[in-house]
């Protein structure tokens, strides 16, 4: 009897033991960074780079009112508990003015009450904007252990709602942080307006359609500013490089200077996309002119759409002319 009596407890104390410890599992974070065991704090320098050149994107590249550019930097440090955006998921309300018109007080909002209410936030950065498509700019981050995910958003200026971004970056590699990452950026839609061009009127997308990746091919449609149906893929339009800074470092690290000296051959580097004329379709025939009884012509005319650029496809003929039959003669 004390023998069973004895088991009995040594069950209930192991099964009590074993709840715990999952009890205990359940409530720690669950993505990446759970596993983050290197030194609590690092800083990084992240300097943003422009590739919007008028050579790697022809089609209906924006030159005035307002010409390409780049809003400021807006992102945040956080753990995996916190997502600012997502691809296939809808943007909030925030991302969505950030996208649309370059307000960041939604969205700051909607990262400062993360922040407060699931402790999923380390802290907030930004960087200023770009006047024109090709520049850099750059400012510093503080990541954490417990939060070493980036993200962040650059609007795309113009566009309906188009931005480049990245979402929930690790820089944390188990027992050590990242000495250094580049990644090349590509166009995202926000999902909330329904416009193809970099100049479209405000059109609200009802409903609400989740982010996407824009690339040369989709949307499938001619009259999209990054349709290039030739391309398999459309080159970066943008790039950010991450730089961890030493605890007795002040500023940027010599790394940035590399960077910067180098930027002009980065931009040069892009190879150059072909752009084909594209034409309207043909008028109706003119009227037939020439002598009565005798044979006279006629002439329908087209008109360019979309001048060629970087060796594409030249324009064709825009006029034609046929025999034909005056009409009405006396």
């Amino acid at each position: 009897m004390e023998n069973l009596m004895f088991v009995y407890h040594s069950c209930k104390f192991i099964w009590t033991l074993l709840v715990t410890i999952l009890g205990y599992a359940s409530s720690l974070p669950v993505g990446d960074d759970s596993i983050c065991t290197a030194e609590e704090l690092a800083k990084y320098s992240i300097i943003f780079t422009g590739k919007w050149s008028q050579t790697a994107f022809p089609k209906q590249y924006p030159l005035y009112r307002p010409p390409a550019q780049w809003s400021s930097m807006l992102g945040v440090t956080h753990s995996s508990d916190y997502t600012m955006w997502k691809k296939n998921e809808y943007a909030s309300n925030g991302v969505r003015d950030f996208a649309e018109k370059g307000e960041a007080w939604v969205l700051m909002k909607e990262i400062e009450e993360a922040g407060e209410k699931i402790q999923s936030v380390h802290g907030i950065f930004s960087a200023p904007a770009i006047s024109s498509g090709i520049g850099q700019t750059n400012t510093e981050l503080e990541v954490h252990s417990r939060h070493p995910l980036v993200s962040f958003v650059v609007r795309i200026v113009p566009s309906p709602d188009w931005f480049v971004g990245i979402d929930s970056l690790n820089l944390c590699e188990g027992d050590h942080w990242m000495e250094e990452v580049s990644v090349d950026l590509f166009p995202y839609d926000a999902g909330t307006d329904s416009g193809f061009t970099f100049s479209s009127p405000n059109f609200a997308t009802i409903p609400q359609d989740t982010v996407t990746e824009i690339t040369c091919s989709s949307p499938s449609h001619p009259a999209n500013s990054f349709y290039y149906p030739k391309l398999k893929i459309l080159p970066p339009i943008a790039q950010v490089t991450m730089v961890k800074l030493k605890k007795n470092q002040l500023g940027f690290p010599a790394s940035f200077l590399d960077v910067a000296a180098k930027s002009n051959e980065i931009i040069d580097s892009v190879s150059e996309t072909p752009l084909d004329c594209e034409v309207s379709q043909w008028s109706s025939w003119g009227l037939c002119r020439g002598l009565c009884r005798g044979t006279g012509t006629k002439i329908r005319t087209r008109f360019v759409l979309l001048q060629p650029a970087n060796n594409g496809m030249p324009c064709p003929s825009l006029d034609e002319e046929t025999g034909c039959e005056p009409e009405n003669c006396i």
